[in-house]
């Protein structure tokens, strides 16, 4: 590059930032809100989670009770109408276990006491109705561990749609307030963006089932899902 246009190259690169700057000036004022909404609405679908643990001198004598004790849990959910894609197995465990005895010198001797063996089901209830009554099947059957219900929506596409509306609502009624305090109004939208929330699962808190009743279904209510939708919004302020 020659003299004469060396000047000029460096002069349009140091003018850069200063257009960039002038053309940010020329957006005009803008105002920034945060608009929720939230739609609810009944569950359709109930996921079960059953597990059965079994505990044996040997993991073979402890993983065979297993078996059988889940593939009975397994034949009377489908016996009780649950197709073969509403059931999954949502984990096999094995593990030793051991007691523990202090020795003279402070250690410890671990003496092997017997093998535990875990089978964990998930299992899709698309009739919720029939959750007690398919919960005390399982636990009559042999599930004595874990055990968790959440429910939730086959679709809850329209529901979220609901809940956008009314965030984006939300929104706009925040940015007109705003504006109106500020001697302002609101314009175009110049920017938006969504956060979605799913509904927090309804939850039955893991734990032993030994002492549930043996008679009657478990009483269960599913109550409602709420669905929230949360919006960015810029406005052009004028």
């Amino acid at each position: 590059m020659n003299g004469f246009l060396l000047p000029l190259a460096l002069a349009a690169a140091m003018a850069l930032p200063a257009i960039a700057q002038a053309a940010d000036t020329k957006a005009g004022p803008r105002i920034f809100v945060t608009g929720e909404g939230e739609a609810t609405v009944a569950p359709d679908i109930a996921i079960l989670t059953l597990s059965v643990m079994r505990e044996a001198k040997t993991a073979r004598a402890a993983l065979d009770a297993n078996n059988d004790a889940m593939a009975a849990v397994i034949t009377a959910m489908k016996a009780a109408g649950i197709e073969d894609r509403d059931l999954q197995t949502a984990g096999i465990q094995i593990s030793p276990r051991y007691n523990y005895n202090n020795k003279p010198d402070g250690g410890q001797n671990a003496e092997l006491v017997a093998y535990q063996v875990s089978n964990t089901l998930s299992v899709r209830i698309r009739d919720i109705d029939k959750t007690g009554e398919l919960l005390d099947k399982a636990v009559t059957l042999g599930v004595n561990e874990g055990g968790g219900i959440v429910f939730t929506n086959a679709d809850p596409a329209a529901i979220v749609t609901e809940a956008r509306k009314k965030a984006v609502a939300d929104a706009m009624t925040k940015a007109r307030t705003l504006a109106e305090a500020a001697g302002a109004s609101v314009g175009k939208v110049i920017e938006i963006s969504e956060q979605s929330a799913p509904p927090q699962p309804i939850r039955l808190a893991a734990k032993s089932f030994d002492a549930m009743p043996q008679a009657g279904a478990a009483p269960v209510q599913a109550g409602e899902n709420a669905y929230r939708v949360q919006v960015n919004v810029t406005f052009e302020l004028k």
